[in-house]
């Protein structure tokens, strides 16, 4: 009967290739801010890093939905493969407005949110690597605490970062574009933080 009740550990797998195309796009956004030239041709090969990453989520909801019985819960199946593409949206949103405002010269606050970013992305993917053992719930656990305070630094420079475009006689479309800019980066610090929140449910669960 068990044709009739598919049961499936590939999840794992995905969750493991969605958080490593969401270290690839952090690390090539970091290259991009770091050596601001070929602006449009290195956004694309983002924007196609996404795209890699919307078809690991896409495979993981049909294999969710065609699974009878699952090795975790289906809500939080989810909302992990959800959290960890809403990373590289965001990712990808940075870059292209990078390219689309024709952006001359990178601030060093952008510079210091995207290695907070990167940081944040690579916790990520060890606490999904480890999801494969929740025995070992504490371990996975401190990754977690760890994106959380990235989250809470990334905050603080982000609120800093906006406080200096607010300079006497700034310019308003420069305020407006870094704005943005600035916000695209913190969304995708923010969507660790979700899917570190999915992982903690996940353990304590299983613990």
């Amino acid at each position: 009967m068990s044709f009739l009740f598919p049961h499936s550990t590939d999840f794992y797998d995905l969750f493991e290739r969605s958080a490593a195309k969401a270290v690839e796009g952090a690390q090539l956004l970091e290259a991009l801010v770091k050596a601001f030239n070929d602006v449009s041709l290195k956004a694309k090969r983002i924007k196609d890093v996404e795209h890699e990453g919307d078809l690991i989520t896409h495979e993981t909801i049909e294999k969710l939905n065609k699974t009878f019985v699952t090795p975790l819960d289906r809500e939080d199946i989810h909302r992990l493969i959800s959290s960890l593409d809403d990373i590289l949206d965001f990712i990808e949103a940075t870059s292209e407005r990078l390219s689309l405002y024709n952006v001359k010269d990178i601030r060093p606050d952008a510079a210091i949110l995207v290695d907070i970013l990167v940081q944040s992305t690579r916790e990520v993917q060890q606490a999904v690597g480890m999801l494969r053992h929740l025995k070992s719930g504490d371990s996975v656990l401190k990754y977690c605490t760890e994106i959380n305070r990235l989250e809470n630094e990334s905050d603080f420079a982000s609120r800093s970062a906006i406080a200096k475009l607010f300079e006497p006689n700034a310019n308003p479309l420069e305020v407006i574009k870094w704005k943005e800019i600035y916000d695209c980066i913190e969304n995708a610090v923010d969507r660790c933080e979700d899917a570190a929140n999915v992982i903690e449910g996940i353990v304590l669960k299983n613990s």
